[in-house]
């Protein structure tokens, strides 16, 4: 059976452009977070679905970290 990852989402609509240097240095700890969790239930399978969702989600939140800390700098330049 396949294992979902219920952690908290990042909101999608979240307007990095209007956030300042402290809301994203908050948004940046709490992606950092979820990722240190995801690592924590990382499926032993990897030719498992849930592996594969694991590392999507994974992905997702790479992605994500990466918008805000591109934007961090944007603001300290």
């Amino acid at each position: 059976m396949a294992r979902s990852f219920d952690f908290p989402v990042f909101p999608r609509e979240a307007d990095l452009d209007a956030m300042d240097k402290e809301q994203l240095r908050e948004s940046l700890e709490a992606v950092q977070a979820q990722i240190c969790q995801l690592d924590e239930a990382e499926p032993e399978d990897m030719e498992s679905e849930a592996y594969e969702d694991w590392g999507d989600r994974h992905e997702e939140l790479e992605d994500l970290l990466d918008e805000i800390t591109e934007r961090l700098e944007e603001l300290e330049e």
